[in-house]
């Protein structure tokens, strides 16, 4: 039954104008494609800070931009080259169960994500997808080896994660072009590695006692079509373009093939890794390829251990400031007292 208090959006997906001459010409697309110009083991710069929600007990915002939002100056398009990561997160709890729930010695977590309708270029329904789902029961499964729960008997405690934008999972050329269109998932792994992060910093801000901040790590081996390579022979992922290689940090739309891709939820102090999940065929690289995800998610942690140290800082001064301000007025009320 349709809402005839607001107007429903197309039941159909949606998508921005492109311009006639390039879909004319798909040969001249592969000018328009991104490359990396960051080192194989360089990130992306990250935007993390806390306490953006006031009715939520704890809550988070990331955003990783483009590491090259241009284009290139002899061209132009409507079309983004690349897309970046805008994640939200808030944190409700920990709050008593309810009467009927049976009794729990430990704290119960609930994650959900979600993507917005316009978090991708096809627009996505209100719905939850399987593809979410996934993403929910892997953020609980790394946040679930945390938070101590013994702390926090018959309590619940709910995160939610919102993707305002999430990567994409190829380039948008590729469908003129190949015909590869979006498959593959690729861009799920990013938004994984990103909900582990903002998430951790949302609890963080809740308070909620932890064993360690969890920070996500994203590694991938790439290869490129153009170059007739087979790789090293001594076991070795390539890192330079002669054949696969190995990177931090990846975005789909600057590789034109990704072999397989790793993400982590790593624990830095204490040398723990809670979630893991690897997406391709890796091969013998496999053990490789994790320890370059907990590599990316050192580098992320970083980030993390900033954010949560410079809210922590405001807290402290602003309850020290309302503190002080409380005892100079008691003091001023007291000398009224005594002089009446």
């Amino acid at each position: 039954m349709t809402d005839r208090r607001r107007i429903n959006a197309p039941s159909g997906g949606t998508s921005a104008p492109v311009f006639a001459r390039t879909v004319k010409d798909p040969d001249s697309l592969h000018t328009f494609r991104p490359t990396r110009t960051r080192q194989p083991d360089e990130l992306r710069k990250i935007f993390l800070k806390t306490g953006l929600t006031p009715s939520a007990s704890g809550s988070a915002y990331l955003e990783i931009p483009p590491s090259n939002p241009t284009t290139p100056p002899s061209h132009s398009s409507i079309i983004p080259p690349r897309s970046s990561l805008k994640l939200t997160c808030a944190v409700h709890g920990p709050k008593p169960l309810p009467r009927s729930a049976p009794f729990s010695p430990h704290l119960i977590l609930t994650t959900t994500v979600k993507f917005a309708p316009f978090a991708t270029r096809a627009r996505r329904g209100y719905i939850r997808d399987t593809s979410e789902r996934d993403l929910g029961v892997h953020l609980e499964t790394a946040l679930r080896g945390v938070v101590i729960g013994e702390r926090w008997p018959k309590s619940g405690v709910e995160v939610i994660v919102t993707v305002l934008e999430g990567e994409e999972d190829a380039w948008w050329g590729d469908e003129f072009t190949a015909g590869l269109g979006k498959t593959g998932g690729w861009g799920l792994i990013s938004v994984l590695a990103g909900c582990i992060t903002v998430a951790s910093a949302a609890i963080a801000d809740a308070g909620i006692d932890c064993v360690d901040l969890v920070s996500g790590g994203v590694a991938a081996i790439v290869r490129n079509p153009d170059v007739k390579g087979k790789g090293r022979s001594d076991g070795e992922i390539e890192t330079k373009a002669e054949g696969p290689y190995a990177v931090l940090d990846p975005c789909p739309a600057e590789h034109q093939e990704i072999v397989a891709a790793c993400v982590v939820g790593y624990l830095v102090g204490r040398d723990e890794i809670t979630e893991l999940w690897m997406k391709g065929g890796a091969g013998e690289f496999a053990e490789q390829l994790v320890d370059k995800a907990v590599h990316a998610s050192i580098a992320t942690a970083t980030v993390l251990r900033e954010a949560v140290k410079e809210a922590a800082e405001l807290k402290f001064r602003g309850s020290a400031g309302g503190a002080k301000e409380d005892m100079k007025s008691l003091a001023v009320s007291r000398d009224v007292e005594m002089v009446g």
